[in-house]
């Protein structure tokens, strides 16, 4: 009778096999990538090499969702696509190496999301304010730049919002990044001890319960950015116990210790970053769009400006009101809709409110997040 135990593969056998297996794997990325520099040659021959465009984000959109949909595991769904997200990534930066503009200083989630979506083998470049990521794309000094936009918690960033007022650039895409917020200090102290806690607004808005009730004793002290304060851990040298509150990247990059991970009070705590640049995106086949509209200033006005978009079933997924800049009391409102301005229904949707509005600015229709 023979053993069943007798009837696997030895551990050897497994071995070889895994080799084997990464050996074609290594020749098919490879074999991709000869195949991705062939493309960026077509293309210089067919645009020209001052206008090509390398990098097309309905086209990596299109991919991810394919890999996603013929994915039969074991490996899930999104690690599958993030592993191909690294790939293509590589093959980009043979055709054309990338350089990313993001709200900084490095560490930050916004760097976190420009990776995300972008893959590590672009070239990060951090500025100190929304508006410097603007100018910087604008310039033509990055190619793209990544700027949080919205928080599940905290709301819209309204300096994205007013950039976007006065800038020409356009939405190429989106990022939605689960936010995980840790307590970071220099060594492992007693949380009690702690005097002062540095981190961004939002972040400290997003742990407000967890610190009423662990550390109340605590000063919070608002700074540029969860990075930033970081640094200021890491490198000050300040009286009492200081602690920052930051994400993942952040401690890593400043050696800092976690002495409490998942701070923030919505397990769900998520936000959304949008991708800017100077080019339009054709449409992907699961696409966002994003106006900003100004109304007149009579009896209605907004719901002329809503109705087009119950009666053409359109799903509004943001409507935020800011002042406009033009006079006091006066608003305009920034709306995410889904599809894409080339197809038909938006269009004239569009078209339709363009004639109740004093003025309509599409900002962009882009592929909506995948991964």
């Amino acid at each position: 009778m023979t053993n069943a135990k007798d009837s696997q593969p030895d551990l050897g056998h497994l071995r070889d096999e895994i080799d084997r297996i990464d050996n074609e794997v290594q020749q098919l990325i490879n074999a991709r990538a000869k195949c991705a520099q062939q493309v960026a040659e077509a293309k210089k021959r067919i645009e020209g090499t001052d206008d090509v465009l390398f990098y097309r984000p309905e086209r990596e959109a299109q991919v991810l969702r394919s890999v996603m949909a013929r994915n039969e595991g074991p490996v899930d769904d999104e690690e599958m696509a993030r592993i191909f997200r690294e790939i293509m990534s590589v093959c980009l930066a043979l055709e054309q190496p990338m350089k990313i503009a993001f709200l900084g200083p490095e560490g930050t989630f916004t760097q976190s999301a420009a990776l995300k979506h972008f893959g590590h083998s672009v070239t990060s470049v951090p500025m100190a304010s929304i508006d410097e990521v603007f100018r910087e794309v604008e310039s033509g000094a990055a190619h793209y730049g990544v700027v949080p936009v919205e928080n599940s918690t905290e709301g819209m960033v309204n300096s994205t919002l007013d950039s976007f007022m006065r800038s020409s650039l356009k939405i190429c895409g989106e990022v939605e990044l689960r936010i995980h917020q840790n307590l970071l200090v220099k060594e492992a102290v007693e949380p009690e001890k702690i005097t002062r806690i540095y981190s961004h607004e939002q972040s400290l808005a997003q742990c407000r319960q967890w610190l009423n009730t662990h550390l109340p004793q605590a000063e919070r002290i608002s700074v540029s950015s969860n990075a930033e304060a970081a640094r200021m851990v890491a490198e000050g040298d300040e009286e009492g116990v200081v602690a920052a509150i930051a994400g993942d990247m952040a401690a890593e990059l400043y050696q800092l210790t976690r002495l409490t991970e998942k701070l923030e009070d919505q397990p769900d705590n998520t936000t959304r970053f949008l991708i800017i640049g100077s080019q339009a995106v054709p449409v992907s086949g699961n696409d966002k769009t994003s106006i900003i509209a100004a109304t007149r200033n009579k009896p209605g006005a907004l719901y002329h400006l809503l109705e087009p978009f119950q009666r053409e079933n359109i799903s509004l997924t943001r409507v935020e009101t800011r002042p406009a800049e033009s006079g006091t009391w006066a608003y305009v409102f920034f709306m995410d809709f889904e599809g894409h301005s080339d197809e038909d229904k938006v269009r004239a949707v569009l078209q339709e409110i363009n004639d109740e509005t004093v003025e309509l600015k599409l900002l962009g229709s882009y592929p909506k997040a995948v991964l």
